[in-house]
């Protein structure tokens, strides 16, 4: 009877490996947040996403954040504009880089500061090809503002220009 039941359990334990949904792996480089001041309610997690497959990026969220929102700027008219958008391709082997400035993850209604060193967890819900979806967890680093990268002084400046 034993051996019955640890040969169904291994049965059903394959099956289910073997029906798991294919997910894009993407490798993960530098993800960093900017770290806040008292009483700001929103910033931005920067990193470098590579795909094996051709993937996008459709959601994002963290539980630091009522709203997280995947945000570009780009230049319009001589205006440095930031915008929501409803994906992010990652095509297969391009690394894609998620930077002050271009793409990022926008973090909005903070539910408390944001502290150089802090590891804030983001999720990124991933599409493939085919439609299927998977998450990806990030676990992303607080830099401080000002601090000694000249990339999250820059994009502090940039980004406090902005209205949310």
């Amino acid at each position: 009877m034993k051996s019955l039941l640890i040969s169904t359990l291994l049965a059903v334990t394959a099956s289910a490996w073997a029906q798991a949904p294919a997910t894009a792996p993407v490798e993960v480089k530098d993800a960093w947040v900017r770290a806040t001041v008292a009483q700001q309610k929103s910033t931005g997690a920067f990193m470098q996403l590579t795909a094996k497959a051709d993937t996008r990026v459709v959601e994002a969220r963290s539980p630091i954040a009522g709203v997280a929102q995947i945000h570009e700027m780009a230049m319009d008219k001589d205006v440095m504009r930031m915008r929501e958008v409803k994906g992010l391709a990652l095509p297969a082997g391009q690394a894609i880089e998620l930077k002050p400035g271009g793409y990022h993850v926008m973090l909005l209604d903070l539910k408390g500061q944001v502290k150089a060193g802090d590891v804030v967890p983001v999720t990124l819900v991933l599409e493939g090809k085919d439609g299927q979806r998977s998450t990806l967890e990030v676990k992303a680093t607080a830099r401080a503002l000002g601090g000694t990268s000249a990339a999250p002084a820059a994009a502090a400046e940039d980004h406090g220009k902005h209205k949310h």
